[in-house]
């Protein structure tokens, strides 16, 4: 059955042996007129500041929304995603940061996988979202698969029946960050 094309970002699932602090969301300040950063986007941070993440380097988590004083209404205001052209000055993003959370994430790939591609590493291919759902346009980058330490190690195929199926075009696949800011771990 061929698996439907529709890319998500870093989707979180729940975490490598299922604790009891599942799920955690940690707080990271945005800076004002910051590029676009949509829902289940990849994030890394730097010079204090969360920022979105794009292929190569380590990772920090990835979105699941924002929360800031709109600028123009003084309003609380709660989103899924940043706009680029955003000028608060008290962003807020929440991310699924724990080392160990997995995700799920599509692949790239215009052909089939492979049930062998389990336990390799590969890196994002960088796609922004769309509207007006505002989730991230983000996936695994399949040319890159190999076992040297690259961003995603992916664990295992989807369960979601509508994606599973590793001898179709753009599965996805259930990764763990290697590559992420606060540990580093390589393929097999």
């Amino acid at each position: 059955m061929a698996n439907k094309d529709a890319a998500f970002g870093l989707k979180a699932i729940g975490k490598v042996g299922q604790n009891r602090d599942n799920q955690g969301l940690s707080e990271y300040s945005i800076a004002a007129s910051s590029a676009a950063i949509y829902q289940w986007d990849p994030v890394k941070t730097s010079g204090g500041y969360l920022l979105v993440a794009g292929a190569g380097g380590n990772l920090r988590g990835s979105l699941n929304g924002v929360f800031y004083t709109d600028a123009s209404t003084s309003k609380p205001t709660w989103a899924n995603h940043l706009e680029a052209s955003n000028t608060a000055t008290d962003i807020v993003g929440y991310v699924s940061d724990d080392p160990y959370e997995r995700f799920e994430i599509q692949s790239n790939n215009a052909s089939a996988s492979a049930v062998t591609d389990v336990g390799k590493t590969a890196d994002l291919v960088y796609a922004a979202g769309s509207s007006p759902d505002y989730i991230s346009g983000v996936e695994l980058d399949d040319s890159t698969l190999n076992t040297t330490a690259q961003q995603l190690k992916i664990m295992g195929a989807s369960k979601d029946p509508s994606n599973n199926d590793v001898a179709s075009a753009n599965v996805n696949w259930v990764v763990v960050i290697a590559e992420h800011e606060l540990k580093v771990t390589t393929g097999t």
